[in-house]
This record gives structure tokens, C-alpha cells and sequence, in this order.
């Protein structure tokens, strides 16, 4: 079973629907004892980065989610917000992240050179850093579904599962042990996305 974490921000209807339509067992919850007994774990997040830190850390949600995801290693994906919540902190915000990967979020720059806007928002071409099992056989003609002004910065390239472009090469998709990171939203991503959250669900 999917847990998909309810603390009160994030497309969590859209993701239930999409898990739903590819055959995934999966629930939106803030329960600690249907949390403790997820396989997998989901992480959204829209808006900005200290509106979601603060959701977060008030829902009561962070002793579990360390108990699953840091000493039970289970599989952690997230969305949006939801990754960059992962790293140590964004240029967003003054709350810190989770800090499970090392990095921080950055906002898009040097925009105007190229006549682009913020958000970053449509239909973007990703390119596979290494192999994975969440990528299971993506084609580089693979495409997600963007919204967002920041960016993940890591300090450990090695992490990096997808890059995109926009303006500069930004990270797209991160893999960490047990915990991933998708910057995109998988949930309105169509038929990559499906693919995405399949692979996902049956790692």
C-alpha cells in the first residue's frame, strides 16, 4: 500500500486518481497507524516552500515519516514542493528542509537573456543522469508537466536521475538510497507520468 501523506497541501486527489488508474493499492492519510504500515510513501507539495515546511512540520507527520523512511528505508517519492521540501532549505524561505539529500533550492535566473518567465510552467523534454528502476525503460523523448520558480541544487551530482532545461540545465529528478524526488508533476504528466508512478509502485 501507497501512503499519500495528507498535511494539507498538495494535488492529493490527482495523485489517488492517478495510482487508482494504473491498478496501485494507495490512500491519502495524515494517520499515523495506516502511515506505519505503508509500503511506500508520497510526499506532495504546491505553493511555496516555508507555506509547505510549516504544514509539514505541524502535522504531527515527522516522527513517522523518519521512522519509515530513515530507519525503515522505505521508498519515499517527492512531488514538487514535496522534493524540494528533501533538501536542506530553499532560497524561498527561512525554514529548513528535511535534509535527507544534500543541496538547497535556487530560483531560476538569467531568464531575461532568453525572453523566458517565471514559473517554469508546461510541457518540458527530461534527460535520464544515470539509470534507475523508477525509470524503468524511459525514452529520452520523455516528457513532464512543470510549475515551479526554484530548483534543486545538489551537492552530490551522483544523485541526480533526471535533468531539464530551462535557461541552464537544472535538476529534475533525484534518487538518494530510498528516497526520489520529481520536480515535475507525474499526477498531470499523462501517459509518462503513469509510467513513472507504475514503476514506482512495483520497485
Amino acid at each position: 500500500m501507497i501512503a499519500i501523506l495528507d498535511y494539507g497541501i498538495g494535488n492529493v486527489a490527482s495523485i489517488h486518481n492517478m495510482l487508482k488508474k494504473i491498478g496501485a493499492v494507495s490512500v491519502v492519510t495524515n494517520d499515523i497507524d495506516i502511515i506505519s504500515k505503508a509500503e511506500k510513501l508520497i510526499l506532495p507539495g504546491v505553493g511555496s516552500f516555508d507555506a509547505c515546511a510549516s504544514k509539514f512540520y505541524s502535522s504531527g507527520l515527522m516522527e513517522i515519516l523518519n521512522q519509515k523512511v530513515i530507519i525503515e528505508k522505505k521508498q519515499l517519492l517527492g512531488i514538487c514542493v514535496g522534493m524540494q521540501l528533501l533538501m536542506e532549505g530553499s532560497e524561498e524561505g527561512k525554514l529548513p528542509g528535511l535534509g535527507w539529500v544534500k543541496g538547497e533550492c535556487k530560483r531560476f535566473y538569467n531568464l531575461k537573456q532568453h525572453n523566458l518567465k517565471i514559473p517554469h510552467m508546461g510541457w518540458t523534454d527530461v534527460l535520464a543522469s544515470k539509470r534507475s528502476k523508477l525509470l524503468g525503460n524511459m525514452t529520452e523523448q520523455s516528457r513532464f508537466y512543470f510549475v515551479h520558480s526554484y530548483h534543486t541544487v545538489l551537492h552530490n551530482l551522483e544523485d541526480e536521475l533526471l535533468s531539464a532545461f530551462y535557461s541552464y540545465k537544472f535538476t529534475a529528478a533525484f534518487e538518494h538510497d530510498n528516497i526520489f524526488g520529481v520536480q515535475f508533476h507525474p499526477e498531470k504528466s499523462h501517459k509518462y507520468g503513469m509510467r513513472l508512478f507504475e514503476e514506482f509502485a512495483t520497485m
